[in-house]
């Protein structure tokens, strides 16, 4: 019997602004090339590193304790770490950076120096020569985790070589900064309105996966970022699901919780 592998904790933010037609979501395409779903749009987000649990982290948290972040997620301990890793996906991967000083005031990084500095540091922190949380005390800031909001909860089913166990969280995109693909995980960005996006992926013009689908057309008809962030804090349980991967006469299908055949 082939081993099972054990699903890795992971992150994701599904990122808002509003627009004049109604309000887009940040999506990115993966690089063609990757190992897990190569060229497919995604929010921006990924594993949970260990040192999104450390805790000069929490030393740097606003709005949210570990204790409190676990009694969101369901877990006893180790919640803000998936907070944590959303905020260093985000800027890791789109370059967008939710932060404050130490009064508690966004910041924008309008100015040029700003933009080149920050700019630097998204380099050093994708390459590994420096830490998201060493970043941070560098700069003096604090992680803004007082916009982010737990939404859903999903688990990558058995049979593909990676696995992984991945909470999804909305926030608004910090106001005065930009989203760019960083040009190696990701090699294209664009904000789009989520039933745009999902007529997109029925033409063919989108590849996604089952996950972002299902998260897209639950906020679908939401015309206000507000509207999204308020459906989110409205949820008081948020189940786990886990698709199951079902080869019937070689045709692979996933079926749901709740869906025929699904408990065989």
């Amino acid at each position: 019997m082939a081993e099972i592998l054990s699903p890795r904790p992971a992150a994701t933010v599904i990122t808002l602004r509003d627009a004049p037609e109604g309000y887009e979501i940040l999506m990115l395409r993966r690089n063609l090339n990757s190992d897990f779903v190569g060229g497919a749009y995604v929010f921006p987000g990924g594993a949970v590193d260990a040192a999104d649990a450390d805790a000069s982290g929490e030393r740097l948290a606003l709005g949210l304790s570990d204790a409190a972040a676990s009694r969101r997620l369901g877990l006893p301990q180790g919640g803000l770490a998936y907070y944590i890793a959303c905020l260093r996906e985000l800027f890791e991967e789109a370059g967008l950076l939710l932060a404050c000083d130490r009064e508690g005031t966004p910041v924008h990084f309008g100015d040029e120096e700003s933009v080149r500095r920050m700019a630097r540091s998204r380099r050093e922190v994708n390459d590994g020569s420096l830490g998201f949380v060493a970043m941070m005390e560098r700069e003096e800031l604090l992680l803004d985790l007082r916009g982010l909001q737990y939404v859903a909860h999903w688990i990558t089913p058995v049979g593909p070589p990676r696995r992984f166990d991945t909470r999804f969280f909305v926030a608004l995109a910090p106001e005065g900064q930009v989203a760019t693909h960083d040009a190696g995980e990701t090699v294209a960005d664009q904000w789009i309105r989520p039933k745009v996006a999902l007529d997109a992926r029925r033409r063919g013009e989108l590849d996604m996966i089952f996950p972002t689908v299902r998260n897209l057309e639950a906020i679908a008809d939401f015309t206000t970022s507000a509207q999204v962030l308020d459906f989110a804090r409205s949820l008081t349980t948020i189940p786990c699901i886990e698709p199951r991967m079902v080869t019937t006469n070689g045709v692979v299908s996933i079926l749901m919780p709740g869906d025929e055949g699904y408990e065989l």
